[in-house]
């Protein structure tokens, strides 16, 4: 079986030597292309067409969040799985608006790194648990901010009527969107609400449709940005 082919878009030789080896090592991932800028990495993602590229944000030339934009423009199929040690608000939601299916901070380890990368080229997002929470303070912060006349329970109450009037959102759908958002995949899905991988699979392509959105991590955007979760 051929392996995940993966580009590599970081500006320093380091950390491209070290990934380069973890990759050397992993027996369902081909290193097929670097690039250390990010003109560079979306000509060579067009060209060589991975399943994954592995995009740093702070680059020459052209910012990964600008590289990630072009690359999802010009072939949406190819998945981008943000890697850098920033971790702002603005960043975060920057990076993933542009299109990238994940997001991992450079402090991951191999298996994390790997896991991520495997995770995205399946169609699954991936957000690093730091990114998550980042993510979850920001909904919190901006539900509290919008209901500042509210206790926690009405503002609860509201963002959910708003999920099933505005998109027709079931509980148990509002149940699996806070899972996608926390970053689980189908089948921690189907054991954290003890149903079927066939059952959280049905629900997952429902709330996308109900969402008008393709994959989970526009999902996860909507989610925050609705105030869902």
């Amino acid at each position: 079986m051929a392996g995940i082919k993966v580009i590599l878009v970081e500006d320093h030789t380091m950390v491209r030597l070290g990934l380069s080896l973890v990759f050397e090592n992993c027996d369902d991932i081909d290193l097929i292309g670097e690039a250390d800028n990010g003109k560079k990495g979306v000509e060579l993602a067009l060209q060589l067409n991975p399943n994954v590229v592995l995009m740093d944000i702070g680059l020459p030339e052209m910012d990964g969040i600008q590289a990630t934009a072009l690359i999802k423009k010009s072939n949406p199929n190819i998945k981008i799985l943000i890697f850098t040690s920033r971790e702002s608000d603005d960043d975060v939601f920057d990076a993933l608006s542009s299109g990238a299916d994940g997001y991992i901070m450079k402090g991951a380890n191999e298996e994390q790194i790997i896991s991520a990368i495997k995770a995205v080229a399946e169609g699954t997002a991936w957000l690093d648990p730091a990114i998550a929470r980042l993510v979850l303070s920001s909904v919190r912060k901006n539900s509290a901010a919008d209901n500042n006349l509210h206790n926690a329970n009405s503002a609860s109450s509201c963002s959910s009527n708003i999920a099933k009037q505005n998109y027709g959102l079931t509980d148990r759908e509002l149940q699996v969107l806070a899972l996608i958002v926390e970053g689980l995949d189908n089948a921690q899905i189907a054991k954290k609400l003890v149903i079927t991988l066939h059952t959280a699979k049905a629900h997952v392509h429902s709330i996308l449709q109900k969402l008008y959105v393709k994959t989970r991590t526009q999902a996860t955007i909507q989610a925050v940005k609705e105030g869902l979760v």
